[in-house]
């Protein structure tokens, strides 16, 4: 009964829509030990949410285990120390503390959320698993045996295939071509020392960034950040990587499937997070067809023509390649067309950027949706550590709404004629496209 009390409270705290309170400051917070947390205190409910980061993901794994990274991250909580899986998990469910990790292309991201009566208890077990994780067999087998289940699922999944298919059109030869959850054959080689020695290298404090909001003083956090971290080693392993390089010219390459209608997806070479023009950027994708149902993509293929359902747009910034994306699904026998409308609004963005209206209503909508990323303790975690993991400063927060209201009109025309490229533009299409005939050479899938 008090387990499933303490579930039901944690999980009706965490919808409430109170983290942030306005003019509330994110507090850097340093341990006796030099570990480092960023901080935004909310003591409206008896909540605290945890997200941990380190550099370097699954693009690190090694070409003959891929899926390293990602099988680590669903074993992480499987066991750690003298809690062996049903133990530990148990331990988790009567404590009501939730607790996951992921694996990202460049990152790998651990999320703790647990009542502030517990909060000792949960920053132990999180300790636990970072320097004491087991890898035991069943939960090994277990496991690799749910993300062969996904890898399987994933294959014949349409819009799976298209989404592998078109990172290795763009990002060909790069390990972030690669698929985060690797294959049957890498994952069968992976063994548990290899998990331990992912952990052992990878979790350095060196490259850890740590983000806490609720209830939670800064004077209750110092000493839990040294329990927590200060065993982990002060060094991770290498994260090198080489920077991808630009996809090249545009074209066409269509993979045969007997599909109802056709997925498309396409882009080109982008621009980085660090880039002084990225504000400009994110408004121009906001104003093409970056979430925006008053977009130019979505005016022009769906509300004129009907042709397709959405159409969406999106800047990939990772931190060693930057593509411009996009992606609709339309009737076969309506792909021409959307791919020549699309390619007709690319060319009219290169060639004359955005009207004022556009650009204003774009700094409104991206300003504006920027609050609904601090609507729980645990999305403004997450949000004040993707803020950490972009190398951003602590106080981005507040600032944000001036670096995106700096951009004039000569800024966003001056980037459309630099970002949008209508000639470079490559298209996927999975399906059976009538009147479409590829010119370029589909890329293998697993």
């Amino acid at each position: 009964m008090n387990r499933r009390i303490g579930a039901i409270a944690i999980a009706f705290l965490a919808c409430l829509a109170v983290t942030r309170p306005a003019g509330a400051a994110v507090e850097r917070v340093v341990s006796a030990g030099g570990i480092e947390a960023w901080l935004i205190e909310d003591h409206s409910n008896p909540l605290i949410s945890l997200a941990i980061g380190f550099h370097g993901g699954s693009a690190l794994d090694p070409a003959d285990k891929q899926g390293l990274a990602h099988l680590a991250s669903g074993l992480l909580d499987e066991g750690a120390g003298d809690l062996d899986s049903k133990t530990f998990q148990a331990k988790l469910a009567d404590l009501a503390i939730d607790l996951g990790f992921d694996a990202d292309d460049d990152s790998f991201v651990g999320r703790l959320r647990t009542l502030t009566a517990h909060r000792d208890e949960a920053f132990g077990l999180l300790h636990l698993v970072l320097t004491k994780p087991r890898f035991d067999a069943e939960p090994l087998s277990r496991v690799r045996n749910q993300v062969l289940s996904s890898i399987a699922a994933d294959a014949s999944d349409p819009g799976s295939i298209a989404g592998q298919a078109w990172f290795r059109l763009m990002l060909d030869g790069h390990p972030y071509a690669r698929p985060n959850k690797g294959n049957a054959k890498t994952l069968g080689a992976i063994t548990a020392e290899d998990l331990r020695h992912f952990a052992a290298a990878r979790f350095g404090r060196d490259q850890m960034r740590i983000a806490v909001v609720g209830d939670i003083t800064a004077a209750e956090l110092r000493p839990l950040l040294d329990r927590s971290f200060a065993d982990l080693p002060a060094k991770a392993a290498s994260i090198a990587l080489a920077e991808a390089p630009a996809p090249g010219p545009g074209g066409i390459a269509v993979i045969d499937r007997d599909l109802g209608q056709s997925i498309v997806l396409f882009g080109h070479a982008g621009i980085k997070r660090a880039d002084p023009d990225f504000y400009a950027a994110a408004l121009l994708d906001d104003i093409m067809g970056g979430g925006n149902f008053a977009s130019r993509l979505q005016r022009s293929l769906r509300e004129k023509r009907g042709l397709v359902y959405s159409v969406d747009t999106g800047l990939i910034t990772l931190d060693h390649a930057a593509l411009v994306s996009g992606s609709f699904g339309t009737k076969n026998a309506s792909v021409a067309q959307a791919i020549e409308l699309t390619r007709g609004e690319w060319r009219r963005m290169e060639e004359g950027g955005p009207t004022a209206t556009e650009l204003t209503d774009a700094k409104t909508h991206l300003i504006g949706e920027y609050a609904l990323r601090f609507d729980s303790t645990r999305k403004a975690a997450d949000s004040l550590l993707g803020i950490q993991l972009a190398g951003l400063p602590i106080d981005y927060v507040d600032n944000r709404a001036e670096y995106f209201d700096k951009v004039s009109l000569a800024d966003a025309k001056r980037v459309a004629g630099r970002l949008y490229h209508a000639a470079e533009l490559r298209f996927l299409v999975l399906g059976r496209p009538i009147g479409v005939t590829g010119d370029m050479t589909p890329p293998p899938i697993d």
